[in-house]
């Protein structure tokens, strides 16, 4: 079925066009390079899998309780909408949450895929355009998982929010080599790793478990990757060119914070908008899910070299800043544990299958 007989709500032009502006650079040193970023380059082509095979799309997936998200999580629980929804109306609910949910993941990782090849076109180190190649193919694979699992397991998508679409164009229309980096690379990349990580940490579900593990597994090297080649670049600049990244920084994590609400979820249920925003921001569980989206981002931005006084104070005005001591290397290795450990288990049951088929044909010669 096509994806537009899908969406929950009309998603306007089937294009959205973004004028490009900056160089294309090309580097005509073919055999110098950063250590680490090669290395990281190196690992990133080692780390190619194929989301056909590596995922387990036969397991079943009920569409009215794709996350097994408990009703405490829903913002109309507790108000006096709640109890008038039936189980079906709830189910409902929970298909339209969790389609908005992945539809904005699916929207960025193609987001997170132009970006990277902008990347390749106009940062002037060709170590950097060699890791930013094997991350368009990872974007590519995330992008096609997530329209997978919202086509055949959920049969239902969203548009972008506006302000996650907001924050992409600003990040594609600047003209500086860097700034798709830090838009995609620190923020709506460490934005990602950390919904995704919530998500794969309470959901009960195989396959979606699956499909943000891996994916956190590549996204981990995404984060490091802009770490390494902004940290370097950002040494360079100007106290006044610092603090205009800085400033991208603040916009762009008020945007991402304001944009976690999925108030057009409830107001495809009736709720009016004014209303649905006020569930949104009296929902605890909403408030603590914003407020953990920043553990991955505002260490990386401390780490990268940008750490002024004004920026200091949005994190604390978003009650954040201690965030900027959570350790990222230790938060990667976490998300590449947790994914190796699902392949191990996984291959162990389909060991154990093949050693009972054998068996049970071993069993059948002796009859």
């Amino acid at each position: 079925m096509p994806t537009y007989d899908l969406y929950a709500n009309n998603p306007g032009e089937p294009l959205w066009e973004v004028p490009a502006s900056g160089a294309a650079r090309f580097a005509w040193e073919y055999d110098d390079g950063r250590e680490r970023l090669l290395a990281l380059y190196q690992k990133g082509k080692d780390k190619q899998w194929d989301g056909q095979r590596r995922i387990d799309w036969d397991l079943e997936v009920d569409p009215y309780d794709p996350l097994g998200t408990p009703d405490e999580a829903l913002s109309l629980h507790g108000t006096r909408h709640w109890a008038k929804l039936t189980d079906a109306d709830k189910g409902e609910l929970r298909r339209h949450y969790a389609s908005w949910q992945f539809s904005q993941f699916l929207h960025g990782e193609q987001g997170a895929m132009v970006c990277a090849a902008r990347i390749v076109e106009s940062v002037p180190d060709l170590d950097a355009k060699f890791y930013s190649a094997t991350q368009t193919m990872d974007e590519a694979r995330h992008a096609e998982i997530y329209g997978r699992f919202l086509h055949e397991k959920v049969g239902m998508l969203y548009p972008i929010d506006d302000n996650l679409q907001a924050l992409l164009g600003d990040t594609l229309r600047d003209c500086r080599w860097d700034m798709p980096y830090l838009g995609m690379q620190v923020l709506i990349e460490g934005l990602a790793l950390a919904a995704f990580g919530m998500i794969r940490d309470t959901t009960d579900k195989p396959l979606p478990k699956q499909i943000l593990a891996y994916v956190m597994q590549d996204e981990a090297r995404h984060v490091a990757f802009g770490r390494m080649a902004l940290r370097d670049y950002y040494r360079q600049l100007t106290d006044a060119e610092r603090r205009e990244r800085e400033e991208f920084v603040i916009e762009g994590c008020y945007l991402m914070r304001d944009r976690l609400r999925g108030v057009e979820v409830l107001e495809n249920f009736g709720i009016p908008k004014a209303e649905a925003e006020e569930y949104s921001e009296q929902s605890e569980f909403l408030a603590l899910f914003r407020r953990l989206l920043f553990s991955r981002i505002v260490p990386c931005v401390k780490d990268i070299g940008l750490w002024g006084k004004r920026l200091q104070q949005a994190y604390v005005d978003m009650g954040v800043l201690e965030m900027g001591d959570s350790s990222l290397d230790l938060l990667m290795a976490q998300d590449e544990k947790i994914a190796e450990k699902l392949d191990a288990e996984r291959f162990a049951a389909e060991e154990r299958e093949r050693v009972a088929e054998v068996g049970e044909a071993i069993e059948e010669g002796r009859r």
